[in-house]
């Protein structure tokens, strides 16, 4: 499997700055890899709950991760500001693939992209459930075509 190729800014329809912080750097001088998936998280989170489809104490249905995924090809440090892209790729019957590009604040390049795949739920049967209709409305103004197998 060979490794991508950086994604242009322009391919990712929802941009959110975050600011690094002290503890985000590790022993090696750069934000740790960990770090990245947090962001992830940030960004898909933050557009759910702006988009009104996210309430993450009583909502009957939830989001569960069952895949992440990132390729690195630059390094983030503190105090960069780092401004994370958003797409959704895949809306299946009950789950969504979100892609994430990570990029220096005015940087055309990621420095890092990756993904990861929601599977929702019930909120107490943990079994899997449609998307619900207000959700998938609310992502289709962030889905993409990609070409990739994931399609």
């Amino acid at each position: 499997m060979s490794k991508p190729a950086p994604a242009a800014r322009s391919s990712y329809p929802h941009l959110l700055a975050i600011t690094t912080r002290w503890m985000d750097n590790d022993v090696y001088g750069h934000v740790n890899n960990v770090v990245y998936y947090s962001y992830f998280d940030t960004v898909v989170n933050e557009y759910l709950i702006r988009a009104g489809v996210l309430d993450f104490e009583h909502g009957a249905t939830i989001g569960l991760v069952v895949e992440t995924h990132c390729n690195y090809f630059a390094p983030l440090v503190f105090p960069e500001r780092v401004e994370a892209g958003l797409r959704v790729t895949r809306l299946g019957a009950s789950s969504v693939r979100y892609e994430v590009g990570l990029f220096r604040e005015g940087d055309h390049e990621s420095v890092a992209q990756g993904h990861f795949v929601h599977v929702y739920v019930d909120r107490v049967t943990r079994r899997p459930v449609s998307l619900p209709d207000e959700l998938r409305a609310a992502l289709e103004p962030i889905s993409v075509r990609t070409g990739t197998a994931a399609d």
